[in-house]
């Protein structure tokens, strides 16, 4: 964990963990012992040919450079064993929530949600977010970055009365959660917040924006169409919240944010939370941040809580049957799987639910209400199956997911890290499954 000042020359890097090993199987990439490659037999040898060192480095089997994860340098990415373990530190944190210099009924509403000692990012970022100080936040999804900036900031809009907050975030469901977050903290304190956000009927958002909630929660693109109507004039915002930046600027939102931010009061309070640290978020670091403080909590890619392992698809045969088979186990209680396209996401969900496997899907063509009506039935354990394109990789906490599949190859070792932090948070262990295609 590191907290120090930004450094707009400096910008860091981070480094992949090596993959760890152990005993295997002949032919199988699974450590021996593991229940899992007993379950399924044949097709969890699901069949064990090796591409060898045939493949350069990055280099894609169909020639030129393609999809991560088709070399065996990248495969390899998607094999860290929980198996071998190596004991890491202990975070001890140097506040309770009790500590904090907050308003009492907000800090009742914490203790009411069962929070007592806070997460390292919450330990670090909180105090200087409640001091008024722009905050640069970099720490993996599941750690708690919603609290870190909710909390310092209900407290703020109680004490500074008039003050209002404009929180982005890259998707619907991530905008949907905060504004449900954000109601747990804020119960019975007299004010409100919004969701500004596409795929719903912008008339009602038009709205909530009359009554002046004290927090506007939204996905850029939509920010801005309510901008261009002139029914969210940001010149009343002093405080603004950048939540996953670095996925904002995955999904092409740098203008909308650079447009939306530029609209805002020019004394103003930011605090910016990203996974992962590039080029283009130090420029917007450096262009609209003031002398922040940068708060790194990323010790690993992945947790130590995730079984990460690849099932080999022979060719010639069908990867559905493989998953079919699969999600018929017991084990497979709550299974989130990832595909590339919305057509195939769609088209995956109706095959299983004919095959009697609850599941269903969320992806970019489904209405707000489609899509969250589909979280709903997952987290509440009425599906077991939940099919979804990269939508739902960023910032959700869905509750005891037992497995996360790659039923198709991410598209950059950042979307697997996403993907696969869907399992083993809270504490839980998780098993994250990567279909891999042989082609020889």
């Amino acid at each position: 964990m590191q907290v120090g000042r930004w450094n707009h020359q400096s910008g860091s890097n981070s480094s992949h963990p090596s993959p760890r090993g152990g005993k295997r199987f002949p032919g199988s990439s699974r450590p021996a012992g593991n229940r899992f490659s007993r379950s399924f037999g044949p097709h969890r040898n699901v069949s064990a040919s090796r591409f060898g060192n045939r493949f350069p480095a990055g280099r894609s089997r169909r020639g030129g450079f393609g999809t991560f994860g088709e070399t065996e340098a990248e495969i390899a990415k998607f094999m860290n064993k929980t198996v071998v373990t190596t004991s890491e530190p202990v975070f001890v944190p140097e506040h309770k929530f009790s500590d904090f210099n907050i308003n009492p009924h907000l800090k009742k509403n914490i203790e009411a949600r069962h929070y007592v000692s806070p997460t390292p990012i919450q330990d670090k970022a909180i105090p200087h977010a409640l001091l008024g100080q722009d905050v640069v936040g970099l720490a993996a999804t599941g750690t708690g970055k919603t609290a870190a900036f909710l909390i310092p900031l209900i407290d703020k809009v109680m004490k500074q009365k008039g003050d209002r907050v404009l929180i982005m975030a890259p998707t619907r469901e991530l905008a949907v959660q905060i504004e449900k977050e954000l109601a747990g903290f804020a119960r019975g304190l007299g004010f409100r917040g919004m969701v500004a956000v596409g795929g719903a009927s912008i008339g009602p958002q038009i709205s909530a924006l009359r009554h002046n909630p004290a927090f506007v929660i939204g996905t850029p693109g939509r920010l801005k169409d309510l901008m261009e109507r002139r029914a969210l004039d940001l010149s009343g915002f002093g405080t603004v919240v950048l939540d996953e930046a670095d996925r904002m600027l995955d999904m092409g939102f740098i203008d909308d944010m650079r447009t939306i931010l530029n609209k805002m009061q020019k004394e103003r309070h930011t605090l910016f939370f990203s996974a992962t640290m590039g080029k283009e978020i130090e420029r917007l670091i450096g262009d609209f941040l003031s002398s922040p403080v940068v708060i790194s909590v990323k010790t690993r890619d992945t947790p130590s809580s995730i079984d990460q392992d690849v099932v080999r698809i022979p060719r010639g045969k069908d990867k559905f049957e493989v998953l079919a088979e699969m999600l018929k186990s017991r084990e497979f209680s709550r299974v989130l799987v990832f595909g590339r396209t919305k057509f195939g996401v769609e088209k995956l969900a109706k095959a299983l639910s004919r095959l009697h496997i609850h599941a269903e899907s969320i992806h970019g063509n489904k209405t707000q209400g489609t899509r969250q009506r589909a979280l709903e039935a997952f987290k509440g354990g009425k599906v077991s199956v939940l099919v979804a394109t990269d939508v739902a990789a960023r910032g959700l906490d869905i509750p005891a997911v037992s497995h996360v599949i790659n039923y198709d190859l991410p598209s950059t070792y950042e979307d697997y890290i996403h993907r696969i932090g869907r399992t083993g948070r809270a504490d839980l262990k998780g098993i994250a499954l990567t279909f891999v295609q042989d082609r020889y």
